[in-house]
Order: C-alpha cells, then structure tokens, then sequence
C-alpha cells in the first residue's frame, strides 16, 4: 500500500475525541428519552401511569373465579401479568391466552372438571382462560398443601419437575426458591410473581375486591 493510501485510510478513521464525543451524544439523547418519557408518564396522571406499568384487565372475572376457587385475586392476576401482560396470545410451545394455558393441560383441566363440549380455540375467550388458568393454580396449591411458591413454580416448571426439586430439598418445608430451583427462568418467575402479588395488592385493592 502506498503512503499515499494509507494517509487517506487514516484520514477516513475518526479519532478518539471523535468517538467519545459520539458516545457522550448518544449517551445524551438516551438520557434526554428516558426523561421525556417519565415525565409523559408522569403527566398523565397516577391511574394512567399505573395502567401502563402495572395493567389489569378483566378484573370481574379474576374476582369471580378468585372466590369460585378460594385464591387470592391478586395471585391470579399476577400470573395473568407474568404470563402475558394481559394480551391474548400463543407461545411457541402452544401455550395460549391470558394464563397461558397448554393444549394438555386444558384437556386435563376440561376432563377433571366436567367441561364436555370444551374446544381448544375456548381459551381465547378470557372468561374461560381465567377460569381454567384459576382451576390449575387451585389444584397446585391443593396439591403442595397449600404452598404457593411451589404451586406457582409448578406453574411455570410442570409438578414433575417441582416435585423432584422438593424431594432433593429434603420437604417442602426446607424448599428455597434461591437454592433448590436449578432453572433460572423458574426462580426468575417465582420471584416476579410474587413481587406483582404484593404490587396488585397495593395498586389494585378496590379493583380485586380485597
């Protein structure tokens, strides 16, 4: 390469003042979004913000079936939050609407509880996806005697799996969440839940019936 060349690459190249000034311009503007964003949140009032951070929908529903099934509204609605953001929807494993609820696990729901003429594509009306979302989360927590950290491990990892980690755990009363749960998707979502169980508590006590 000539020096010629070569004199021309590294004027092309921009210095590290340069650089540095593009980041601190970059770094800036971010700065400058996030801002304007919180103060648009801010501005347009606590129940809008809050319905942006933390929504809730079909709140009448989450009510029936909480005292249908004995649970706690704000459970429900937690898993709703974690599941899906309240948006009906299907995960690639097949999962579908509000609680994401699999094409097995409504069968066997739709078998135990008597629901003869339950179709597949049922579970994107929200009435019937709480219902059977609600319905599962109550045998869970039937079935690990009332623990419902486990229940909602369960939830999300399947009974098989949760019922290994508590055997290796010694019980469930030795069972830790930070320790016994080997898959980091599961602690992840046990913790989220149960911090939005306390946020729908407080944010939502009138709505939830509490």
């Amino acid at each position: 390469m000539s020096s010629h060349a070569a004199s021309r690459r590294a004027a092309r190249r921009p210095s590290r003042a340069r650089v540095r000034r593009r980041r601190v311009t970059v770094l800036a503007v971010a700065v400058a979004l996030g801002a304007a964003l919180a103060a648009l949140i801010s501005g347009l009032g606590p129940d809008v913000a809050r319905e942006l951070t933390l929504p809730l929908r079909h709140d009448d529903i989450i009510r029936q079936q909480a005292r249908q099934k004995n649970l706690d509204p704000a459970l429900i609605a937690a898993v709703i939050y974690e599941e899906s953001r309240f948006r009906d929807q299907t995960s690639h494993a097949g999962a579908r609407g509000l609680m994401q609820i699999t094409p097995e696990t409504a069968d066997a729901i739709a078998k135990h509880s008597g629901g003869v003429r339950f179709q597949q594509e049922d579970l994107a009306e929200p009435q019937i996806n709480i219902s059977y979302g609600a319905y599962y989360l109550r045998l869970l927590i039937d079935h690990y005697g009332g623990n419902q950290t486990l229940a909602v491990a369960a939830y999300n990892a399947g009974s098989g799996n949760v019922d290994r980690w508590v055997a290796a755990a010694g019980g469930a009363e030795h069972f830790s969440t930070a320790e016994h749960i080997p898959f980091p998707e599961t602690r992840a979502y046990v913790e989220n839940v149960m911090q939005r169980r306390k946020d729908y508590r407080h944010s939502y006590a009138k709505e939830l019936g509490l």
